[in-house]
């Protein structure tokens, strides 16, 4: 996993203790907490309240004798936004500002960051200009005005009927990039319609079918027609941030759209088959705080209490139940914990504030047995794992426990019945004594909390 920092501070770090701003026993502390918690230490002073924000962006100013711009109000101009990409703006936490003859003025938070300027330089073959301004913002702009272009824009379903059918875009006869979007946007907002949380394309003789699964079955609801489907996977695999060049490997993405004011993920899994690459595409909801997705305060206190000690919390359900919402609801809840909270995922449903998220990436190595071999010299205090993949893992993380280590994750089973006949075979004779709480999503409107006391008279 690369390491976060930021080269401004990290050169300049010392000229705020010698410019009294900082002590010097705090710039270590704060520097040995980026590193542990993979920040840049200019996140960890602000954290720490050691240094205001606006301090901080000020003694950049006077040092570098670059501007400091105040983002908050700013209106950039939008026609600049195709000289630096989505993706590019994100990863060098940059974004144009406006453009005068060969001179693109960028906002930065790290206007040291040379080899993010080269880049940029390399791509656009404009001068580049950096301003300073705080992350926070440069992000925050970033969301707001690449929204169209990360994404696949806005559904609004407030006044639509169930009836809507996503194959009344087809009739467009127009093969245009601006097309195929309008009709990923018609798929997705048939879904959330029909209130589906999973679909597949898959390759048939005479196009591509779109399958939704809704409950235990999966229903054919149409067919793209041959001509619009290399466009129509090219155009979906760019938007989750997929090579549309590759479709020999399996590939993991995340796409992102907004359904009315609320923004929605999905992953996406491309594999291939020897029909073509079947995509499977799977929403998720943003996460809400314990006491809005129906647990009582008896049931939020149960978890709570049970979060404090070294052990396991189950999380529980069937397949599309609601397993991962209820895991991020609860690290929505427990992130003020001032504790070292890490999550191993194969995809960041959404970012979460004073979380350390971990996404595996196969492409380049970091797989779960990577994570097991280092995470432990992250010392996490709390850690969410995505599913028990092998025993090999589950013996790992279990071992964890005796080492005061919280773990939460999450168990498939299709009931109580189902589950404690799983959690009775012999690979879970070491887990099942280290299990503090199990919870059991059984549909939205029922979830079953069980602390310590109540497994002794369930687990077998």
């Amino acid at each position: 996993m690369e390491l976060v920092t930021n080269k401004t501070l990290e050169k300049l770090k010392y000229d705020l203790v010698r410019d009294g701003l900082v002590s010097y026993e705090d710039i270590e502390k704060a520097h040995e907490l980026a590193i542990s918690q993979n920040v840049n230490i200019g996140q960890i002073l602000i954290k720490s309240n050691l240094i205001t924000e606006d301090s901080l962006l000020k003694f950049l100013e006077s040092k570098l004798h670059i501007p400091y711009v105040d983002l908050k109000d700013y209106t950039l101009d939008t026609k600049c936004l195709s000289y630096i990409s989505f993706n590019d703006a994100r990863k060098y936490k940059i974004i144009p500002l406006f453009k005068i003859e060969n001179v693109l003025t960028v906002a930065m938070a790290d206007p040291l960051d040379l080899f993010a300027i080269d880049k940029i330089v390399e791509k656009t073959g404009c001068d580049i200009e950096p301003v300073v301004s705080a992350e926070s913002l440069v992000m925050k702009k970033i969301e707001e005005y690449y929204k169209t272009d990360s994404s696949v824009g806005q559904i609004n379903i407030e006044n639509s009927e169930n009836k809507y059918d996503w194959q009344e875009e087809l009739h467009n006869d127009v093969l245009s990039d601006e097309h195929i979007q309008i009709l990923i946007r018609a798929i997705l907002k048939q879904a959330i319609l029909n209130k589906v949380h999973e679909m597949f394309f898959e390759h048939v003789p005479n196009g591509l079918s779109v399958n939704f699964r809704m409950g235990n079955e999966i229903v054919n609801t149409g067919q793209i027609p041959s001509v619009l489907v290399v466009p129509f996977i090219s155009k979906l695999k760019t938007l989750s941030a997929l090579d549309a060049n590759v479709c020999e490997l399996p590939q993991l993405g995340k796409l992102v759209f907004k359904v009315d004011d609320i923004t929605l993920t999905a992953s996406i899994s491309a594999f291939p088959t020897i029909n073509g690459e079947r995509i499977s595409l799977k929403i998720y909801k943003p996460p809400k705080k314990l006491n809005e997705i129906g647990l009582s305060g008896s049931q939020i206190s149960a978890i709570n209490n049970e979060i404090e000690k070294p052990g396991v919390i189950l999380v529980c359900g069937s397949s599309l139940s609601g397993k991962t919402h209820i895991i991020y609801s609860i690290l929505t809840g427990i992130a003020d914990l001032n504790k070292n909270i890490m999550t191993i995922e194969s995809i960041a449903k959404y970012k979460l504030d004073n979380i350390n998220q971990c996404e595996l990436n196969e492409n380049i190595g970091f797989n779960i047995e990577k994570a097991m071999r280092f995470i432990e010299f992250q010392s996490p205090d709390i850690i969410y794992f995505e599913g028990i993949t092998s025993k090999t893992a589950l013996d790992y993380f279990s071992s964890l426990v005796f080492k005061n280590k919280v773990l939460i994750t999450e168990f498939l089973a299709d009931n109580m019945a189902d589950l404690n006949k799983k959690l009775s075979y012999n690979d879970f004779e070491m887990f099942k004594p280290l299990i503090n709480c199990i919870i059991f999503v059984h549909n939205q409107n029922s979830i079953e909390v069980l602390d310590k006391s109540d497994l002794k008279k369930f687990i077998n």
